[in-house]
């Protein structure tokens, strides 16, 4: 009976044609710029599950057709004229700019091996790519590794590091270079001393994730199959290998996991598995990645096993556990699991048992929600989210009986992130909020003291209004009441007459944790109000949260945004016709819903590389390990989800729409570019021009990792400046100087 309906579900394709009287040619025109009108319909229609969906775009995923090729350079180029007649749009970003130029040294991604030697990515300011520079010690003098502008000097085309993975002993690093944001690129790995090149450059690389042996030996790492860029778009990132390069025998093509490669743990096809040596043993450990699930695997086994593609894997643990965070060190495994705790609990497994049911509970589930955990030599430190604020726990390690917790006085509030090794004693400390600029300390356990750290001189930003950040509870659908965080300026008049951003995401179980953003500050200090909706599929609220907002009941995440957006609106925030809507990727869903299903309540909408045909998601590069999250065709109940959470199915002829700008990097391997072309020729053919639909589209960019400042702060002017046009800001108007 199941393989009937299986088969039932694919059983009729036909592909239609619509009279060429049905489809308007003519070029809509806006702000004096002709955009191209959608190509002519080529509809294809598909019986799923005995329902009939049509996909009059199903074309416009071939994106090499010349006619379509041709087609995207016109949009693009229509959008970008537009922008530039915006007589605002300069003004936004000089902003920006200025905000970049007086705001200092960014560092990001701070490592530091055993051997005390710190690795960090620093862009001054004014530059356009961060770089790769590293220090003796934390007050050592600072030398340039890697700066990737050279080598966007010499191609032409941007390139931006990745990742980095310096060995222990701090003589080697690998780093990852990609161009033109593409997630795929190179490996490097040179010595550090001397710049040079160890092994030549090894390609096929997405997410390295690299791991090195404890006597810098060699290195573990992932790796996309030979032929990869041939293979059907379902297939591209499936079995992706882990390899392990010996420095002493060089060989980058030696594999030793792929999926496939051990049948009998029975692990899908986009399943990824990342080996590494555990410490204190003779043993590999592997923690296995399924797509964009968030519960985790473990499994175990000797090391000299794995090396030679032999290995007998113990499973330590497997995803009915609910984990979701593994951290290693003193001779134990720590897990944050979701097990029967849905704010999370801490477990603590001892090497080389490694047994479940002897797990000891270190941290109970309570009343904030477990965030991550990083281990350090002499204790492991939690962070625990206690509203819209973050607190800090330290759970010495020593201690054979039952350690006390400690929570520490942090040095401000704010969202915290931890950077900790088991090789130092120091946890180096980051905190942030809406209004607060980040700051890093050093937190030590002798001496019980935050103290400063400054990687680059520090620099305040400059304020030029007093902003504020106001934390909500809105009342959703069906009664629950969803957070919502409200950045302004403190003198603003709830008169409903305010320009205000919606932005959600709501997938993953991620939450936007607070930061201060120079965009939002650019928004908000020039009258605007940024809404921050924390909605069902993400992780406020615990993992619930996030399975409240997952597969079948997907559409909480939408249905949220627009309880927020009736919030706003009825609180004298702002009224529809000043009123915005922002999210990007899977936040495409967010957005995409919420103006197909109450175009009433919206002046405008940018998705930015956003999901919007669900129906057909898991057709793109990407697709197939987003299964977990947005469920399948395959499945009855999972198809009719899909399809009520798909904008694109949702559009319906003759309705006026939010005008719509969709942004996406042409080089985006996660959400393909297509899902951007389909939705916008839907949604403009819908139309028929009465609004703008705008595709500004990025050939330099993918899917936003390895942007140059330049690009983020065009982007963000190119946003702001659309949505104040469209909310009818007088500055912004074509012609208006």
């Amino acid at each position: 009976m199941r393989k009937y309906s299986m088969l039932a579900c694919f059983l009729s394709v036909a592909f239609l044609a619509l009279p060429t009287n049905a489809q308007t040619t003519s070029p809509f025109r806006f702000a004096g710029v002709d955009v191209p009108a959608p190509l002519p319909v080529q509809n294809v229609q598909d019986v799923y599950w005995g329902k009939t969906v049509d996909d009059p775009y199903r074309f416009l995923e071939q994106v090499k057709d010349p006619s379509v090729v041709n087609w995207m350079r016109g949009q693009a180029d229509a959008t970008d004229a537009i922008l530039k007649r915006l007589p605002g749009r300069q003004t936004v970003f000089n902003s920006l700019k200025e905000k970049d130029l007086v705001a200092g040294a960014v560092v990001s991604s701070i490592q530091r091996t055993a051997g005390n030697r710190w690795f960090y990515l620093k862009r001054l300011q004014g530059q356009s790519q961060a770089k790769l520079v590293w220090r003796d010690s934390v007050n050592g003098e600072e030398k340039l590794l890697v700066d990737p502008e050279v080598l966007t000097k010499e191609k032409g085309k941007p390139y931006a590091i990745q990742s980095f993975h310096p060995s222990p002993d701090g003589k080697l690093i690998a780093y990852g270079m990609h161009a033109s944001g593409s997630e795929i690129g190179s490996m490097f790995v040179i010595d550090v001393a001397t710049g040079k090149l160890v092994v030549p450059p090894i390609d096929r690389v997405r997410f390295a994730g690299a791991s090195w042996r404890e006597n810098s030996s060699g290195l573990f790492f992932s790796r996309l199959r030979p032929g990869f860029e041939s293979m059907k778009s379902t297939e591209r990132f499936a079995d992706t290998g882990r390899y392990y390069l010996d420095l002493k025998q060089p060989n980058p093509d030696h594999l030793i996991f792929n999926a496939s490669m051990y049948p009998q743990l029975r692990l899908p096809s986009f399943a990824t598995g990342a080996i590494a040596e555990l410490p204190g043993s003779d043993m590999a450990a592997m923690v296995v990645y399924f797509g964009v699930d968030r519960r985790l695997a473990m499994y175990v086994a000797k090391l000299e096993d794995v090396l030679v593609q032999k290995a007998q894997w113990r499973e330590v643990f497997n995803q009915s556990t609910d984990v979701r965070e593994v951290d290693v060190g003193h001779g134990f495994v720590y897990l944050r699991s979701a097990f029967n705790a849905p704010r999370f609990k801490i477990l603590k497994l001892k090497v080389p048992e490694l047994d479940l049911s002897a797990a000891e509970t270190l941290l109970p589930e309570s009343e904030g929600v477990l965030r991550a955990m990083s281990v350090t030599q002499g204790a492991l430190y939690v962070t625990r989210r206690e509203g819209v604020n973050t607190s800090l726990l330290r759970i010495p390690t020593s201690s054979s009986s039952s350690p006390a917790v400690q929570k520490l006085n942090l040095p401000l509030d704010g969202n915290v992130t931890l950077v900790g090794s088991p090789d130092h004693s120091e946890l180096v400390v980051a905190i942030s909020s809406w209004t607060q600029a980040l700051r890093r300390y050093v937190y030590s356990a002798d001496s019980a003291q935050f103290v400063r750290l400054n990687l680059a001189p520090p620099v305040e930003p400059v304020q030029k209004v007093e902003i504020v950040a106001r934390e909500v509870m809105v009342p959703s659908h069906d009664g629950v009441k969803v957070p919502v965080s409200i950045i302004m300026r403190s003198d603003v008049v709830l008169n409903g007459q305010n320009p205000t951003i919606l932005y959600g995401y709501g997938a993953y179980g991620t939450t936007e944790e607070p930061g201060r953003s120079s965009g939002v500050i650019t928004w908000v200090e020039r009258g605007g109000i940024y809404a921050f909706a924390h909605v069902r599929g993400g992780g406020a609220l615990g993992s619930q949260w996030h399975e409240a907002g997952h597969k079948t009941t997907k559409y909480n995440t939408w249905k949220d945004g627009i309880a927020a957006a009736e919030w706003l609106i009825a609180n004298g925030y702002t009224r529809a016709t000043k009123l915005g809507i922002y999210g990007g990727s899977a936040g495409g869903i967010f957005v995409g819903r919420a103006i197909t299903e109450r175009p009433d309540l919206f002046a405008v909408a940018v998705p930015s590389v956003p999901v919007l045909d669900m129906v057909r998601s898991e057709q793109r590069a990407n697709g197939v390990a987003n299964i977990p999250e947005y469920g399948t065709v395959k499945v009855e109940a999972e198809f009719h989800a899909l399809l009520r959470n798909s904008s694109y199915h949702s559009v319906k002829n003759s309705v006026r729409y939010p005008a719509t700008m969709l942004m996406h990097g042409v080089n985006d391997s996660r959400v393909d570019v297509w899902q951007s072309l389909k939705f916008a020729s839907r949604l403009a053919d819908a139309q028929k021009g009465a609004q703008p639909v705008l595709l500004r589209l990025d050939y330099e960019a993918g899917h936003g990792s390895g942007s140059s400042s330049d690009q983020g702060m065009q982007r963000t002017a190119d946003l702001q400046a659309f949505m104040l046009w469209q909310m009818g800001e007088a500055e912004f108007q074509p012609g208006v100087k």
